[in-house]
């Protein structure tokens, strides 16, 4: 039996929940989303909780019924409060500039990197250092954090790089002269 699957979801006042055949609409204040459930999930919404049920009671199944319930609670959550991960740039020199709809690094390559930010999403840079991604799409939030952690992975002799805000990165001792 799954264990999340079978647990309900809670519908905070102002969000919407519909269920179209096999369509999961789901809106708030801060945007709207939608996902296909499987063809062995089914949705039940009564009053104000969301509850999912299977048909079948094969392996597949039971891991899609868990999955299918953290994605429409995701969904929910986003919509209403919404998701943020905060980055760190560490490096003389590295900085991040918003320009119009692109994010430019200039984290020690001969040229700046720029990446288009993904629609529905609000990227705010604090002292040039300090990168903060917001939106209600969990899996668009945390894509986008980790494209830009990417190009500049920490290294673990100086520390220089783009890392998540409290990710702990193990340093190693450099070279000794004897």
């Amino acid at each position: 039996m799954s264990r999340i699957g079978s647990k309900l979801i809670e519908i905070p006042k102002n969000v919407k929940v519909q269920v179209n055949g096999d369509h999961v609409n789901v809106e708030g204040p801060k945007g709207k989303l939608e996902y296909v459930l499987p063809r062995q999930i089914s949705v039940l919404i009564e009053g104000t909780t969301v509850s999912l049920k299977r048909q079948v009671e094969t392996r597949v199944v039971k891991a899609l019924h868990g999955l299918s319930r953290s994605l429409i609670n995701n969904m929910i959550e986003g919509v209403n409060t919404g998701f943020k991960k905060d980055l760190e740039i560490n490096g003389v020199g590295f900085k991040a500039v918003v320009k119009g709809n692109n994010l430019d690094l200039n984290v020690g390559f001969s040229h700046p990197v720029l990446l288009p930010i993904p629609e529905g999403i609000k990227v705010q840079v604090n002292e040039n250092t300090q990168i903060a991604i917001e939106g209600y799409d969990k899996q668009v939030v945390g894509q986008f954090a980790a494209e830009i952690r990417s190009i500049y992975p920490p290294e673990p002799y100086k520390g220089k790089g783009i890392k998540y805000k409290g990710e702990i990165i193990r340093r190693k001792a450099g070279k000794t002269v004897q």
